[in-house]
C-alpha cells in the first residue's frame, strides 16, 4: 500500500514541495519575483499621505474588505514568502494524501478510488490549508535569515507588530522587539526603540511604523497615532 502507484499524485505534490524548499534555500529565503502585488500584512496598508481625507465611506469600505484579508492571513498569505507557503502546502498535501490512502488501504485492503478518493483529496486539502497557515509564520522566520542582512534600511517605512512587552525610548538604555515584514515578504524580529519625542508607548501586539535606523536598532512609532502624524509632518 505504501508504494502503490495510486499514490502517484501525492508523490508529485510532495516532490514539488521538496524542490520548492530547495529553491527557497538556494535563493536565500524567498523569491522576490514570485511575490504578490497587494500587501496582505493584515494591516490593510493604505497610502501614508497626510493630506488624504479618510471619510466615513472609506472606513466602511475598509471594514468590508477586512473579512477577506483575515481569511488570507488565516491561510498564511502575507506571513511568509509566497514561494515558501507554496512549498509548505505542496509538501503537506502530498504527505496527508499519502498517509490517508495508506491508512484507508490498510483497513479496506485497497487504495481508495472513486468517491472515497475524492473525500481523501478534500480532507487532505483542508488539513493542508489549516496546517500550512499555522506553521507558515515560524517557517518563514527560519528561512528568512538565509542570505538576508537584518541591518539594512529596507525596513524603513514598513509596518511591524510589537513582540516585546513594550517599546522603550532610545534614551532609556533599553530595547524592545518588533516583528517586521520586509518588502520581500521576509518576516524578521528586529530590535527597536522609540524616538525621544514620542508621546505614545506601543505595547505587545500593537502595530508600529519603522521610521529610522540606528547602529543597533530601529526607531518606530505607534501606527496611526499622533506620533506617526508628527513624523509625517516633519518629513514633509
Amino acid at each position: 500500500m505504501l508504494f502503490d502507484l495510486a499514490n502517484l499524485p501525492y508523490w508529485i505534490f510532495l516532490g514539488m514541495g521538496v524542490l520548492l524548499f530547495l529553491l527557497v534555500i538556494v535563493s536565500g529565503g524567498g523569491d522576490d519575483d514570485m511575490d504578490i502585488d497587494a500587501d496582505v500584512d493584515l494591516d490593510v496598508d493604505l497610502d501614508l499621505d497626510a493630506d488624504v481625507d479618510v471619510g466615513t465611506d472609506t472606513d466602511t469600505d475598509a471594514d468590508g474588505d477586512l473579512g477577506g484579508i483575515e481569511i488570507l492571513g488565516w491561510l498564511g498569505i502575507g506571513k511568509a514568502p509566497l514561494i515558501l507557503l507554496l512549498a509548505t502546502d505542496c509538501s503537506l498535501l502530498g504527505l496527508f494524501g499519502w498517509m490517508f490512502n495508506v491508512m484507508i488501504g490498510g483497513v479496506t485492503g485497497s487504495i481508495p478510488t472513486g468517491f472515497l478518493a475524492g473525500v481523501v483529496s478534500v480532507m487532505s486539502l483542508f488539513l493542508t490549508l489549516v496546517t500550512g497557515g499555522f506553521i507558515s509564520r515560524p517557517i518563514g522566520k527560519i528561512f528568512a535569515s538565509f542570505g538576508e542582512d537584518t541591518s539594512s534600511d529596507r525596513f524603513i517605512g514598513c509596518h511591524g507588530t510589537v513582540s516585546s512587552a513594550t517599546i522603550p525610548k532610545e534614551n532609556q538604555g533599553k530595547i524592545g522587539q518588533v516583528d517586521v515584514l520586509d518588502p520581500a515578504r521576509n518576516l524578521l524580529t528586529v530590535n527597536a526603540t522609540l524616538p525621544n519625542w514620542a508621546t505614545v508607548t506601543p505595547k505587545r501586539g500593537n502595530k508600529v511604523l519603522v521610521i529610522d535606523r540606528h547602529h543597533h536598532n530601529y526607531l518606530v512609532v505607534l501606527k496611526d497615532s499622533a506620533d506617526q502624524q508628527a513624523w509625517l509632518d516633519n518629513a514633509h
